[in-house]
């Protein structure tokens, strides 16, 4: 059974970086894809990034692009999300998630209800 356990978040100033961390475990196929969403309070699950199984095509929301990188280690077990230039809107608890549905469509930052293998999440506070 696949599971996903996110490391990384803490609290951190406007302007500053933090890195968090995807490690999965059990049998995963290499071509699945893995995404990063992210859930403020009071607002929507919103998928910020994701980084395809097969090709290791990366893709991000437009609120993140250019701030946000995604990859993965060699033996592909562990997804990272590098975060600069953090700002205040950025506050949420981030998840990394994954599941059958991506060996279909491959990332899709709009399929979370269609995941079914999420982490526990990892809270990022951004403020001065």
């Amino acid at each position: 059974q696949v599971q996903l356990v996110e490391s990384g978040g803490g609290w951190v100033q406007p302007g500053g970086s933090l890195r968090l961390s995807c490690a999965a475990s059990g049998f995963m196929s290499d071509s699945y894809s893995i995404g990063w969403f992210r859930q403020a309070p009071g607002k929507e699950r919103e998928g910020i990034s994701c980084i395809s199984g097969k090709h290791g095509t990366t893709y991000y929301a437009d609120s993140v692009k250019g701030r946000f990188t995604i990859s993965t280690d060699n033996a592909k077990d562990t997804v990272y999300l590098q975060m600069n230039s953090l700002k205040p809107d950025d506050t949420a608890v981030y998840y990394c998630a994954t599941g059958q549905y991506t060996l279909v469509a491959g990332c899709d930052l709009y399929g979370a209800r269609y995941l079914e293998v999420w982490g526990q999440g990892t809270l990022v506070t951004v403020s001065s």
